[in-house]
């Protein structure tokens, strides 16, 4: 079995390599049921100048690479914030088993806050939802990043 906390853990040294490069810090980890990460990901909007550079997309596309396949049948997404609408929606279309997230997203939020795009029954693939680990260490950062980046524009 999956040890949720420390596949959070991982997923939270990404957000934290995010924060380092000046962009909104979420990670996330791809992970196999052995417990081995197939892939990490963190934002890159900013640096790559791309509106599609997400956490979640950068790892789904590296574990892709990796395994040679584009159905992730098998893997568990540990990501720091719940998914948004493009996220979640890439998640059901990668086949993805289930997704893990720390903190909610109550302004895009797709996976049980905002939309419930993961689970909902008009698609062909659905996954299991499991909602704050390490909740409050994912907000924590984003909370801090926000903080300074309004430091800084006063």
């Amino acid at each position: 079995m999956l040890d949720d906390i420390a596949c959070m853990r991982e997923a939270l040294r990404e957000a934290e390599a995010a924060f380092a490069a000046g962009e909104v810090p979420i990670g996330a980890v791809l992970v196999d049921a052995a417990g081995r990460i197939v892939s990490r990901g963190h934002n890159m909007r900013e640096v790559w100048r791309d509106g599609t550079a997400h956490a979640e997309i950068i790892a789904l596309q590296k574990a892709s690479r990796e395994l040679g396949r584009w159905r992730l049948g098998g893997l568990t997404l540990y990501v720091t914030v719940e998914p948004c609408p493009m996220c979640a929606g890439a998640l059901v279309m990668c086949r993805v088993d289930r997704v893990v997230y720390g903190a909610p997203d109550a302004k895009a939020g797709a996976c049980e806050s905002l939309f419930n795009i993961v689970q909902h029954p008009a698609l062909n693939h659905r996954l299991e939802v499991t909602a704050g680990i390490l909740e409050d260490d994912c907000r924590a950062i984003m909370q801090r990043f926000f903080r300074e980046r309004r430091r800084r524009k006063d």
